[in-house]
């Protein structure tokens, strides 16, 4: 199933269905009004929606109305929980050689998590909004998976099984903000304004034979400004799979229906497949010897960012994320 949920009016906008060539989508106010309320009631409503979905392909999806990704939300516009972890090998090595620090201890023994802000989520095509460039703006391109109901101690082959839809987002870094936060001892907060999501939330059956081993085996195309930024896999290099984060997650505590958990950046090691985030193609230029005042500038007003992932045969599967930024400060100027 491809799931979204479009604008209309209220706080958590409405739930649709959307057809595979992202053309035609349907409400489903009998079933689900919102996403959440079908999260809430999962193995029940799941079924439901897949009899739908599959009742409107049968009909070429007559009467449905034309799905217009500029129109959505995020999957979630505010959700009970988001955590992200940190899994890729090659990421770790360049963000914690550019603050200077040793790679956590037992970074491969258990998966390195961190809860952000939940509260606000935007959507592919909202503004990343920021209140100074010298903030230092970064993007980050990242899968991540919406759970059912997680129960406190599932084990990692069972947490699989709570995986209900996978999303691909933008979680916003300030950069300039990361160290004075983290050098206080308690994690980030202000360096961590609201991520930005793809349109749509698709269940692990649509992802087909791109999700295996827990995690979506596809690369992540990145653009800024039109011109290409990197296509790194999001299932290579990885030290962790989504049923080993969410087994850690509930160590000690449930997770509730409609906790969205990232794997962190996605990084692979070859340069030829770019990067994901800002900060690792500065790391990288630095270790090639680039002077401070010629490395890759973090994200300025106007800037655009554009994140897709796409099959094969080239379609895409998440809908797009296209942004612009906006700096208050260059607009009071």
């Amino acid at each position: 199933m491809r799931l979204a949920t479009r604008a209309d009016g209220t706080r958590d906008g409405q739930l649709v269905l959307v057809d595979t060539a992202q053309q035609r989508c349907a409400a489903v106010p009998q079933i689900a009004r919102t996403l959440q309320a079908a999260l809430d009631d999962w193995p029940a409503l799941a079924p439901r929606l897949h009899a739908r979905q599959q009742a409107l392909e049968a009909t070429a999806w007559s009467g449905a109305e034309r799905f217009d990704a500029t129109a959505c939300r995020a999957p979630l516009p505010r959700a009970y929980q988001w955590a992200d972890a940190s899994v890729y090998r090659n990421h770790a090595r360049l963000i914690y050689q550019w603050r200077r620090e040793p790679i956590p201890p037992r970074y491969e023994d258990e998966p390195l998590v961190y809860q952000g802000g939940s509260d606000v989520m935007l959507g592919p095509s909202e503004h990343i909004v920021a209140r100074d460039e010298a903030h230092g703006i970064d993007l980050e391109a990242e899968i991540a998976v919406i759970t059912t109901d997680v129960p406190m101690g599932t084990s990692a082959e069972a947490a699989l099984d709570c995986i209900a839809l996978v999303v691909l987002l933008n979680d916003v870094s300030l950069r300039g903000l990361i160290p004075a936060e983290l050098a206080r001892g308690f994690g980030f907060y202000q360096s961590k304004p609201a991520s930005s999501f793809a349109p749509l939330a698709l269940t692990t059956a649509a992802l087909g034979e791109h999700w295996r081993g827990g995690m979506l085996h596809l690369p992540v195309h990145i653009e800024l400004n039109g011109q290409w930024f990197g296509h790194p896999d999001a299932g290579q290099e990885t030290v962790f799979h989504f049923g080993q984060i969410l087994a850690h997650l509930a160590r000690t505590r449930r997770l509730s229906a409609g906790s969205i958990v990232g794997a962190g950046t996605i990084s692979n090691a070859d340069p030829a497949c770019g990067n994901a985030c800002i900060t690792e193609a500065r790391v990288r230029q630095m270790l090639a010897g680039v002077p401070d005042e010629d490395l890759h500038p973090y994200l300025k007003h106007g800037d655009r960012v554009r994140l897709e992932v796409r099959d094969g045969q080239g379609h895409s599967l998440f809908g797009a994320i296209d942004q612009r930024v906006v700096v208050q400060s260059a607009m009071d100027e």
